[in-house]
């Protein structure tokens, strides 16, 4: 084999280890922080929550917290039958259409499809003053 196809070759498979070497430690240098940023968010929400605040500020930064709804359910047939006897087709997409869920539930406070899960999420957010 030719000197310069072997050299070549040596150097892409060290140069391949290198990256996946450093993507490697990357990914762990950033899953560390992720658990970091929940552990802070946590604290936050908690703040939120023991206060009755929807949100606050600091010289640091705006503190928002945000409710993430979902809906599922673990009985299509009878959500289906649910959604055809309510003409109310525009639930449906291949799951269910989140929105539209929670819309048709405000509007129609007692209507609850049998099946119909509801899980809230509290989260935050925080956004950095203006101009900083």
């Amino acid at each position: 084999m030719d000197a310069d196809a072997e050299a070549l070759v040596s150097a892409y498979i060290n140069i391949r280890d290198e990256r996946d070497r450093i993507i490697n430690q990357q990914k762990q240098v950033l899953k560390e922080l992720e658990v970091q940023l929940e552990t802070v968010s946590k604290a936050l929400l908690e703040i939120c929550k023991e206060n009755k605040l929807d949100g606050f500020r600091t010289d640091f930064g705006t503190v928002s917290q945000i409710t993430k709804t979902e809906y599922w359910t673990n009985d299509w047939n009878s959500l289906y039958q649910f959604i055809k006897e309510n003409d109310a087709f525009h639930l449906l997409h291949k799951r269910v259409n989140q929105s539209g869920m929670k819309e048709f539930l405000e509007e129609h406070p007692d209507l609850h499809p049998a099946g119909l899960n509801v899980d809230q999420e509290y989260s935050i957010r925080v956004t950095r003053p203006r101009g900083a």
